[in-house]
């Protein structure tokens, strides 16, 4: 509604990139992606570091949300440099946890350690509480010999469908696709030869795997 209202250009540029990270958060991904287009163009007219690395973010957050890890993972990088340009810790940071579930995403479970590592020990150096239990939820994992079979991902998928989510609302809080998710429920149905979210969750606390 805000965005809505705001006529100002100025006014606009402050709300957007919020507006962009609360649609792919409801699920939204085509409003975020409006939102983005506009940040871009708006940034596209002035050569300012910080409204390069709001569009860049934006773009990278929406590229992961819609399954493009690799696409993603470019934009992100490109915008974490421009926020170290303009000193901005806090946001740097958050776009390197972004950073750290594109490298998931695609495999690269090393790569995504070392992203969550840096992230942690800036947060905790800024005292971001909030941030700090987020990345807490992102990184949970559980051994890898138990013999269930699920990957880090799955494992993941599989602690929001316990907590009683949709596929929407998982694939907004891990930045994923629906159909991405869609398929990493399928996996885990099959992994765990279970016919139904209530059976996986029954059988995820019988066995601890969350």
């Amino acid at each position: 509604r805000a965005v809505s209202a705001a006529s100002n250009l100025l006014q606009r540029t402050k709300l957007l990139p919020a507006y962009v990270e609360i649609m792919l958060a409801t699920g939204g991904i085509e409003d975020a992606r409006d939102g983005s287009h506009e940040l871009a163009k708006i940034a596209e007219s002035f050569d300012a570091w910080a409204l390069g690395a709001m569009a860049a973010q934006a773009r990278g957050a929406i590229e992961l949300a819609a399954g493009d890890a690799q696409a993603a993972l470019r934009s992100l990088r490109h915008a974490f440099h421009a926020w170290q340009q303009v000193e901005a810790p806090y946001e740097a940071t958050r776009v390197r946890v972004l950073m750290a579930m594109a490298c998931r995403a695609f495999g690269d479970d090393e790569g995504a350690r070392l992203e969550f590592d840096a992230a942690r020990a800036v947060f905790e150096q800024l005292g971001a509480a909030p941030e700090l239990a987020r990345l807490d939820s992102l990184t949970k994992v559980t051994p890898i010999d138990r013999p269930h079979g699920l990957t880090p991902r799955e494992l993941q998928v599989l602690l929001l469908i316990a907590s009683g989510k949709t596929n929407k609302a998982i694939a907004a809080e891990l930045f994923l696709s629906e159909r991405t998710v869609d398929r990493h429920v399928s996996n885990i149905f099959n992994k765990l030869d279970v016919p139904s979210r209530a059976a996986a969750t029954a059988y995820a606390y019988e066995h601890q795997l969350i």
